[in-house]
């Protein structure tokens, strides 16, 4: 068993070893505008359930590159307190890693990936028509982690107040898999479909 500490690696290091190791990684593509309207799209692997009462999921955008600059979804949602989760399938996989481009503050990455911008029921930013799945949510805290320089980040906690389902993908309160076809991310360039499926009953104690 290899033994490493983690002060002794370097930050891109630590990077490659964390995002190959916690693996398959749900993809929230999130969706946000400024106060003046302008749109941007961009996807964050570092994403999950956090509680159903309410319902709250995070995502957590790092600090970007040597600049430790904020990213503009981060920007975004300081500004408007609001944003979407849009889940990502097999479909939209390749629009949606057209979105992870390092574009500058203002481009819109709706018109760079090809796709639709959808208007929202309870929030100003809009949904990912081609998306199965939404979550509208309204900003609940963000937390900073580390000192704001290369390798730290924030947690971003908002409560959904809208939830979205191609009826394609829900049944009786479910989400059909099958349907979904959710895709993940793994670390490097790789990612991975969601094909096989077992069930496996909780113990009953």
């Amino acid at each position: 068993m290899l033994t490493l500490d983690p002060l002794s690696l370097s930050i891109p290091e630590r990077y490659s070893l964390l995002v190959s190791s916690v693996v398959p990684r749900p993809i929230a593509l999130v969706s946000t505008c400024n106060s003046n309207g302008e749109l941007n799209l961009a996807p964050f692997s570092y994403f999950n359930v956090v509680c159903t009462e309410p319902p709250t999921i995070l995502f957590c955008p790092n600090v970007k590159g040597d600049e430790g600059t904020k990213k503009d979804t981060l920007l975004n949602i300081e500004e408007t307190g609001e944003f979407v989760v849009n889940l990502v399938n097999e479909a939209i996989t390749p629009q949606m890693n057209q979105t992870a481009g390092d574009y500058p503050r203002g481009i819109n990455e709706f018109e760079k990936s090809g796709l639709t911008p959808l208007a929202s029921a309870m929030v100003k930013p809009p949904r990912v028509k081609e998306s199965p799945i939404h979550f509208e949510c309204k900003t609940q805290q963000i937390i900073q982690v580390g000192n704001g320089q290369r390798g730290s980040g924030f947690v971003v906690l908002g409560t959904i107040v809208r939830f979205h389902f191609d009826e394609a993908v829900y049944q009786d309160g479910h989400i059909l898999i099958e349907q979904f076809k959710p895709v993940a991310r793994l670390g490097s360039d790789a990612y991975c479909p969601v094909r096989e499926v077992f069930k496996l009953p909780r113990p009953n104690v």
